[in-house]
């Protein structure tokens, strides 16, 4: 079923190669399919285009239509070409030759475009809410374990003495920062394509103001070149911002990894939550956490990949941007999952306070014993010189008292000021104003 065919029926072979995965992925872009044909038939009705009936009629099916996404009972026919032709299709079916007009005064490309971006607009709310919940969680665990003493490393080397609230805190800081790397791809897929048609404008007298605001959309993309432009470009920004959240999320689960080891020990899971081996009785494997570092890995690699399908295309539309399904909307539910999955088994960590307390960790504390006689007024350098031939003596005696008050010390970690970090973020996707624009046009 092709309401875009020509004359000369294609070889099926050719078909099948050119369709693809489409279908696979075009039920994620059905919703937001008849948002856009609804804001689309607004407008034109208001120029003319369409009558008052015509459009009333369009819209009752259209509502319909969704009601049936929202319940889950709408299902992709085996024969049509993609969602949008099965959408004109169902509409004139019911309604005869006016279902046929909806398609006047857009293309498929700018059709498209715009699912995309509504498509994209809602995922990434999606992985916002998921970012709030697990930072939630680690700010919470970052006070409740605030005065439990953990190794610092550099170099993989027993460095100076750090916390739990310290390492949960980093990595909800972490989040807070990622979220603005995702905000920036947030505005530039909240901008509205339509009306560019096929990539060079209409000769119908189109309001574009009027779609973007009834799809609550921040912004249009003003020049209609751009607007198609964007295809790929939008798509390589969010995997941008989704790849520094992946980066915090992966770089988290080595820490969970290393910190399960047992020559660490400083952190573990209960038994249901973790994995054992076919050979060996002890095995408490962090499948979960090495799963979730791998899928953060390839959420890392995201963009490159977009950037290599991308790179060099001429203006216009191209059949490989395509592709660009392929590569983001797994990546999508893979991050999603990922958070959750996250947040899920910090809920059940359990947290080896007394590993500290082991003699192998003394030298944790030179630090505090160079700085303590530097506060009784012993020049630095000599301080670091006499530590340190304690040290190589074997004399070193640690003082296990840690006193640091600064802020985001072990002794100040900031995390209200963290919070409040983090509601800003939020606040800056302003995600209501599309939200109520959305739920008053489906309804």
């Amino acid at each position: 079923m092709k309401l875009w065919k020509k004359d000369i029926e294609s070889s099926a072979k050719v078909e099948q190669f050119t369709v693809g995965r489409d279908l696979e992925f075009d039920i994620f872009l059905a919703p937001f399919d008849v948002q856009g044909s609804l804001a689309h038939t607004a407008m034109l009705e208001s120029i003319g285009l369409l009558t008052a009936e015509e459009k009333e009629a369009i819209h009752t099916e259209l509502k319909a239509i969704y009601r049936t996404m929202e319940s889950g009972e709408f299902e992709m026919m085996e024969d049509v070409e993609d969602i949008h032709s099965q959408i004109e299709f169902m509409l004139t079916e019911k309604l005869g030759d006016v279902g046929k007009k909806i398609h006047s005064g857009r293309s498929r490309n700018d059709q498209v475009l715009v699912d995309l971006k509504l498509f994209m607009r809602s995922e990434v709310k999606e992985i916002v809410e998921g970012t709030k919940v697990l930072f939630d969680r680690m700010t919470a665990l970052s006070e409740e374990y605030k005065s439990v003493l953990i190794p610092g490393y550099t170099h993989m080397q027993v460095a100076m003495p750090s916390s739990f609230g310290l390492w949960f805190g980093a990595y909800a800081e972490g989040l807070v920062d990622d979220l603005n790397a995702l905000h920036s791809a947030y505005q530039m897929v909240n901008k509205n394509p339509l009306g560019s048609g096929a990539g060079f404008g209409s000769s119908f007298p189109l309001n574009r103001q009027l779609t973007t605001n009834l799809l609550g959309f921040e912004a249009m993309h003003h020049n209609v070149v751009y607007a198609m432009m964007s295809r790929g470009k939008a798509e390589k920004q969010l995997a941008s911002g989704m790849a520094s959240i992946a980066a915090t999320l992966g770089k988290f689960s080595m820490d969970v990894c290393l910190y399960m080891g047992q020559d660490f020990g400083f952190l573990t899971f209960p038994d249901e939550l973790t994995t054992g081996s076919s050979i060996m009785p002890h095995k408490k494997n962090p499948d979960v956490f090495e799963l979730i570092r791998g899928k953060c890995n390839r959420i890392v690699a995201l963009p490159n990949d977009i950037a290599m399908l991308t790179a060099n295309l001429p203006v216009g539309y191209h059949r490989e941007m395509q592709l660009l399904k392929e590569l983001l909307f797994p990546a999508l539910e893979d991050l999603k999952a990922c958070l959750e999955m996250a947040e899920y088994m910090l809920q059940h960590i359990k947290i080896n306070a007394s590993k500290i307390d082991q003699d192998k960790y003394n030298y944790l504390f030179t630090v505090e014993e160079v700085n303590r006689q530097v506060l009784s007024g012993v020049p630095f350098r000599e301080a670091y010189i006499q530590v340190g031939k304690d040290v190589n003596a074997g004399e070193f005696k640690a003082d296990r008292k840690v006193n640091h008050n600064h802020e985001g010390s072990i002794g100040n970690l900031m995390t209200d000021a963290i919070r409040a970090s983090m509601d800003r973020q939020l606040n800056s996707f302003n995600f209501d104003y599309w939200e109520k624009r959305i739920e008053k046009l489906v309804n």
